[in-house]
């Protein structure tokens, strides 16, 4: 826009809507191969915000194949036709929650977020990189708190993480009465 300096054009943009088409749905097999290649293009992007990947693309479509068949539930985010973003849940845990690459920044991960909260209302769990700062900052804007930090001793990438919680609907100090 005219007038604009280059931090304030660049900003307007990073967080215009992804689409105005943007469906929200279950995940099924036919998702499988744009699931996987986001998976990994998204890994391979993240870096060095996240550690870099241990998995091979092998791994993760053998890993997100799984996920399809039943083992956790799987939301994908859809625009123009093409998958833009997933979540994967498990009962109190967010596991996943990927966006493409090139469309950071544009509130489709807030968009996916609230629906993992809805779907999710008594709260829920998530693991983030230690290194990841900028997935800690979106999850607190979100009202997410840091539980604990562990030296990652635990995940794949044996890499530091936190714990971040969710508390859910209920609003701090309210009680809820059994009739």
């Amino acid at each position: 826009m005219v007038g604009e300096s280059a931090t304030e054009e660049r900003t307007r943009v990073e967080h215009a809507p992804v689409a105005d088409d943007l469906t929200l749905r279950p995940g099924v097999a036919e998702d499988h191969d744009a699931l996987a290649e986001l998976l990994t293009s998204a890994r391979r992007a993240a870096v060095p915000m996240m550690p870099p990947p241990v998995h091979t693309p092998a791994d993760d479509r053998a890993w997100v194949a799984r996920q399809l068949a039943g083992e956790r539930e799987v939301y994908v985010a859809e625009a123009g036709g093409e998958l833009v973003g997933y979540v994967i849940l498990e009962p109190g845990w967010l596991h996943s929650l990927y966006v493409r690459p090139d469309l950071k920044r544009r509130g489709l991960g807030s968009v996916m977020l609230d629906l993992v909260k809805g779907l999710r209302r008594d709260g829920f769990s998530l693991w983030v990189f230690v290194s990841n700062v900028d997935a800690q900052a979106f999850y607190r804007r979100h009202g997410l708190v840091e539980v604990r930090r562990t030296d990652g001793s635990e995940n794949d990438e044996g890499a530091p993480d936190i714990e971040m919680s969710w508390p859910g609907d209920r609003r701090a100090g309210e009680q809820t009465v059994e009739p």
